[in-house]
């Protein structure tokens, strides 16, 4: 019945290797690997009783309906049924958070493009969007930089999402989101099509692997836009730091002065650098970043009209909706769930 994803067997087998690991002489000579050994193997062992358990639950169900004696009794087992079998899906969907970098925290950017004041509009509509799916995942949210645009909406914006599993389900956001609607910029009231960037990027402890020069950053100090709320100051004390050698650039403002904006868009700047060279090692791990795709028509990974109909679709999954607005107002599990099953 169970198999792939809940192949307790394997996990058993897993479970007896590392527990072999914890009895060796010496275990403890390096705290951080043994942790780590720890924290596998209490999450391996939680799998398999919570596996296990709605196994027999479900199998305990199935037999009882044969003795059953009313309708009634037949409609609460089936609903209990259907309950245990939904809870063996959600689980599924936690087990697929399996890649190196899934249960880390991660750095959101959203990035305005083609289209102008649109485009700079709907990143805004973007933000708002995630900012309400981690609030609803009670994530926490740190504005890192927040760039107003010139007339309405966002340039820029970069946040640090704090959370268990929080790359894990944002890392498929990340491409071109495009937006069809009639513009309320235009007098006119002409459909428009514009279009965003989201990139996610995610927090990494090992950044003491990659070593920065100096003479390869320039540093640029500016004024805080204090518009993104959460504590963005408004001194200036904000930086941005460009890594010539592979013109990558980082911003922050959150903090209070000019050297912990700096030692935060460092730490940015070396996770950014070290999935960099994961990828140049190891082109599977391009699962990390994606490709780079230009900001326009024909390269977007989902789409949201709101005229002449109503419809967001994925497609890269096909997953589809009408009720735009459910999802602008950060209903977004389902396009994120199609995704992580896709990648099975």
């Amino acid at each position: 019945m169970l198999g792939g994803l809940f192949d307790i067997p394997k996990k058993k087998e897993e479970v007896e290797s590392l527990q072999k690991q914890t009895e060796e002489i010496g275990f403890w000579n390096n705290r951080e690997i043994a942790e780590e050994v720890l924290r596998q193997l209490n999450e391996k062992k939680e799998t398999i009783e919570k596996v296990e358990s709605l196994k027999q639950e479900i199998e305990s169900n199935l037999e009882l309906l044969d003795f059953v004696d009313s309708e009634e009794e037949q409609k609460e087992l089936e609903k209990s049924i259907l309950e245990e079998t939904k809870q063996v899906e959600e689980f599924r969907l936690i087990l697929m958070l399996n890649g190196p970098y899934d249960k880390n925290d991660c750095i959101l950017e959203i990035h305005p493009g083609a289209g102008g004041t649109e485009s700079c509009d709907w990143a805004s509509m973007l933000y708002r969007m995630y900012l309400r799916w981690c609030e609803k995942k009670k994530y926490k949210v740190t504005v890192l930089d927040y760039q107003e645009g010139e007339e309405a909406g966002i340039k820029s914006v970069s946040i640090l999402v704090k959370g268990k599993n929080a790359y894990g389900y944002l890392k498929n956001e990340k491409g071109v989101h495009r937006l069809v609607r009639l513009s309320p910029f235009d007098s006119n009231n002409r459909r428009h099509t514009s279009f965003a960037s989201v990139e996610i990027t995610p927090e990494i402890d090992q950044d003491n692997t990659i070593e920065i020069d100096e003479k390869d950053l320039k540093i640029d100090v500016y004024h805080s836009s204090g518009a993104g709320g959460q504590g963005v100051n408004t001194t200036d004390s904000a930086v941005r730091i460009t890594h010539l050698p592979t013109k990558i650039v980082v911003t922050c403002q959150n903090e209070r002065s000019q050297i912990q904006n700096k030692e935060q868009a460092l730490k940015v700047l070396k996770n950014k650098l070290l999935v960099k060279k994961l990828e140049e090692q190891e082109q599977e791990l391009n699962k990390i970043k994606g490709d780079q795709n230009s900001i326009e028509f024909g390269s977007q990974i989902r789409s949201y009209v709101l005229h002449p109909y109503s419809m967001v679709k994925d497609h890269r999954t096909g997953e589809e909706t009408s009720n735009v607005t459910k999802v602008l107002d950060g209903d977004i599990d389902a396009f994120i769930e199609s995704n992580l099953k896709k990648g099975i």
